[in-house]
């Protein structure tokens, strides 16, 4: 109970960080960093969920960030939906999406459940490409406008300011946070991990696979969806580019940067990861290579990622004062 008292504790701190971080840093280059790494706390919570906490690998994410992307810039350029209409509707079609692909993908194993998420990518990026009517093919969609201000009497939110639109991707991120904290710590969240573990075991528990499957795929798809709206209204801007097989590589190497089944792992890969690239624009082509010899190193040395290490050295140093003579022993 008190290591779950200080946890919580931590929580409360970095949540208060976050929130006094726009107040205390002015450039505008770096707030944008951090709208960006907010968007990808969601995606790569989503994917945790599936790939950390439910043991399946999946390299489909971005098209559930596309889709919520997609559905969200129709609704609204082509339609004239309000903004928080189409974040609600992006993550339904979204979750339908992560249905459709997670029904199928239940009697998949290993490198075979890989490559049918691949192919659903391909298949998703090739409808954004080639359904001009709809998605205006390779020129993508324009005009995206920020979500219209929150009107609270004489006091107005608009969010075509970097620090308001940060507080709103930081809301989404927040919420997600607390409900995927509190479906790990439930009955859903033990059913998740025992599938992870051995998923013919869990079943002969009485674990229905198919129902705890679908809902981490759901879930997960539900969350890129929210993210790819926010993505989609903040940089005003979508094309078939953004949403490619490379994009989810890259969300799944957040995941594993931070530590994979953990719920602070994500949140620091994605925060670390989306920060690094920025910072190493400077050095050009040469900053994937630097990049990748990082990634190497996490691997090698903290195969459990950021999160994995910071908890192997708090339990070596609890270890080794518990191997102390006690004071009067």
């Amino acid at each position: 109970m008190f290591t779950k008292k200080i946890t919580l504790i931590l929580y409360a701190i970095l949540f208060v960080g976050a929130v006094l971080f726009p107040q205390i840093e002015k450039d505008d280059y770096i707030l944008h960093t951090a709208i960006l790494s907010t968007i990808f706390v969601l995606l790569t919570m989503g994917l945790n969920l599936l790939v950390g906490f439910t043991g399946q690998l999946s390299l489909g994410h971005a098209a559930f960030f596309g889709v919520g992307a997609y559905v969200s810039a129709i609704l609204t350029v082509t339609y004239g939906f309000n903004f928080w209409t189409a974040i609600f509707v992006a993550a339904i079609v979204s979750g339908a999406f992560g249905l459709c692909l997670g029904f199928p993908a239940l009697k998949l194993k290993g490198p075979y459940l890989v490559m049918s998420t691949i192919g659903f990518v391909h298949i998703m990026h090739e409808l954004f490409l080639n359904w001009y009517s709809v998605t205006r093919g390779a020129m993508g969609i324009v005009g995206i406008k920020f979500p219209p201000p929150i009107r609270l009497g004489s006091w107005s939110i608009d969010f075509s300011i970097p620090q308001n639109y940060f507080y709103l991707t930081l809301f989404w991120a927040v919420l997600g946070f607390i409900f995927l904290y509190t479906v790990i710590h439930s009955k859903i969240g033990r059913a998740l991990m025992a599938i992870r573990e051995n998923d013919i075991a869990a079943e002969c528990l009485g674990i229905n696979l198919t129902r705890y499957k679908l809902f981490a795929f759901c879930t997960g798809a539900l969350f890129a969806g929210i993210a790819g709206s926010l993505y989609a209204h903040y940089i005003s801007y979508i094309s078939p580019d953004s949403f490619t097989l490379a994009e989810s590589i890259n969300i799944l190497v957040m995941v594993i940067f931070g530590g994979m089944g953990t719920l602070m792992g994500p949140v620091i890969g994605a925060v670390a990861v989306t920060f690094l690239l920025e910072n190493l624009r400077f050095l050009q082509e040469y900053r994937l290579i630097i990049y990748g010899i990082l990634l190497m190193l996490i691997i090698i040395f903290a195969p459990g990622g950021l999160m994995g290490f910071i908890m192997k050295y708090v339990s070596a140093r609890n270890s080794s004062k518990a191997d102390l003579p006690q004071e009067g022993a």
